[in-house]
């Protein structure tokens, strides 16, 4: 079986073909997910180069599609490409493609497509009719959680034949280390030690973490806290809450922006990973904490509820400073092993696991074709 994968939004200018696997991971990340189950995965990706690549057995077919104006041109190229590699499904990334996705279909009219979710959000009301008929083009759809779906079902933007999948956005390649020398490297501590990875901006919340922080540390003297993140729109709030509550002072670490490596040895020396994300698509630090082996302290929200499966680590309501508390004090009083969050990760979340469900879905919507049914 062969799916082909389609990247419409186009790779840098600047970026060499070989470069652009370390600037946008999952270029690779996904498609060798899909392969490791079994199947034959191209990847066709908008550039401003064409050239044919391949890497660890999938061809990267990059295309210059720029002197082609309209969706319904660049359809057309597409789908007889597809067609050229025999192409038997196609996988859309980001419903915000839905145009050239339904391009794609009215040239692959037996072809079933299937579009992926990347943090996506409804269309305008008064632009609704024209996207309703795009989408129409889709077999199925992807979301990390199915409450996702939500904003746009509710809205009847999904024809009712459209398959929805629940399948993670996404893995992580980190690993499970000695938590020993990863403290002794980074000069981690604290008895639960707690890392945070995100903004310090409005939608993850750093300001209600901090609370619960302070909450928690009367009945946990040793809590430690580390932020490592890259914008800080609210850095001065976070300093002057920090400086000015003794429960935080000498026990919030502000470590500002870490390199993607240097957040492994992080996750490997903390006991509990704590965000206060309002919304996420799907949650790339929380995989990354899980891969780790760390018990996650998460807010409630739908991709974090599927990513844990409420089985690993405490679920807490957004914005809720004494829920958060208890929930800290509560996941370091329980604290599965490493090894115990790590199986879940590899049964649920590793990209062989999440391979399948790829698999998974392309062959019941083929079935579906096959059968008539889409």
């Amino acid at each position: 079986m062969h799916v082909a994968q389609i990247n419409f939004l186009r790779a840098p200018a600047d970026c060499s073909a070989e470069a652009l696997f370390d600037r946008w991971p999952s270029l690779a990340d996904i498609p060798e997910a899909a392969a490791a189950s079994g199947w034959r995965v191209s990847v066709i990706q908008l550039a401003t180069q064409q050239r044919l690549l391949q890497r660890h057995g999938i061809d990267y077919h990059f295309v210059d599609l720029r002197g082609l104006r309209s969706s319904a041109a660049r359809g057309r190229f597409l789908a007889d490409l597809v067609a050229d590699i025999g192409g038997q499904v196609v996988h859309v990334h980001s419903l915000g493609f839905a145009a050239d996705a339904f391009a794609v279909a009215q040239r692959l009219p037996r072809v079933p497509i299937l579009i992926q979710d990347h943090a996506d959000r409804p269309p305008r009301w008064w632009r609704r009719p024209r996207w309703r008929r795009w989408y129409a083009a889709a077999s199925g759809i992807a979301f990390t959680s199915p409450a996702l779906a939500g904003p746009f079902t509710r809205e009847g933007l999904f024809a009712q034949r459209t398959r929805l999948f629940a399948i993670p956005e996404s893995s992580s390649r980190f690993q499970p280390g000695d938590r020993h020398a990863a403290r002794a490297e980074t000069g981690l501590d604290g008895d639960p030690c707690v890392l945070w990875v995100g903004h310090l901006s409005d939608g993850k919340d750093p300001l209600t973490v901090l609370e619960g922080v302070a909450r928690a540390a009367q009945r946990l003297p040793g809590i430690r806290l580390y932020c490592a993140f890259g914008r800080a729109p609210l850095m001065d709030a976070v300093r002057h809450r920090i400086d000015s509550d003794p429960r935080l002072q000498g026990r919030v670490h502000l470590l500002g922006n870490q390199p993607h490596a240097r957040i492994e040895t992080l996750m490997r020396a903390a006991d509990l990973f704590v965000s206060g994300s309002r919304a996420e698509s799907c949650g790339f630090a929380l995989l990354e904490a899980l891969a780790c082996g760390v018990t996650p302290v998460v807010t409630d929200i739908p991709s974090f509820r599927s990513l844990t499966a409420n089985v690993v680590g405490e679920l807490w309501p957004c914005g809720d400073a004494g829920r958060l508390a208890e929930s800290l004090v509560r996941a370091a009083g329980i604290r599965p092993s490493r090894a115990d969050v790590r199986a879940f990760f590899d049964a649920t979340l590793s990209f062989a696991a999440v391979g399948r469900q790829w698999a998974d879905a392309y062959a019941r919507l083929l079935a579906d074709r096959r059968e008539g049914r889409s």
